[in-house]
């Protein structure tokens, strides 16, 4: 059986460490960042110059980008393949879904995980990160985030009819999360 694991969470709460670190102790298995892979249509078409761009676009570019990479994803035949995005992206129209219909059943996850982290442990990643061009949100509105990641996680399981399962990224723990999510993908595999 192949698997697909979609992973999500909002920026800084260390997601792709997870992803990595999971993927390290999975044989065989791939990650691929849909926001990279988005990019990567978008500067072909000659409509951003850097990645943090394309949330700056119209909802409609954005929604095209999608498609795209949720297709291009799609093809790949890897046995375990690891799917790095976000929920939900901030937008000047509001915030828009990361994982709408067409996006999920064009990847047809076997796997639905939220990785989560205290808000304030949020802010302070988001704030040492200088490899990106992050809005900065109070505690309050990361907290919004968070809750609002949980429903957006329901409605993309309940779409896919893949499970979903949430895990605490704490601070100096990312060892201890990935190991949990290894173990359970590894005994989906069984």
């Amino acid at each position: 059986m192949n698997l697909r694991v979609v992973v999500v969470g909002i920026p800084g709460v260390g997601k792709t460490t997870v992803v990595e670190k999971t993927a390290a102790g999975i044989k065989g298995s791939k990650i691929v960042t849909f926001g990279s892979v988005m990019a990567d249509e978008a500067l072909k078409l000659g409509w951003i110059k850097n990645r943090d761009e394309m949330r700056k676009m119209t909802v409609e570019k954005q929604k095209k980008l999608q498609k795209l990479a949720a297709q291009k994803i799609s093809r790949r035949k890897d046995p375990v393949l690891f799917i790095d995005t976000h929920l939900f992206i901030r937008t000047p129209e509001g915030f828009w879904p990361g994982l709408p219909f067409e996006v999920v059943r064009a990847m047809k996850p076997t796997h639905l995980v939220l990785v989560e982290a205290l808000s304030e442990e949020i802010r302070a990643r988001r704030t040492a990160d200088a490899t990106r061009a992050r809005d900065d949100v109070s505690v309050a509105e990361l907290e919004s985030e968070l809750a609002m990641g949980r429903s957006f996680l329901t409605a993309a399981s309940t779409l896919s009819g893949a499970p979903m399962l949430v895990v605490l990224n704490a601070q100096g723990k990312a060892d201890d999360t990935a190991q949990k999510l290894t173990q359970v993908l590894k005994n989906a595999m069984k």
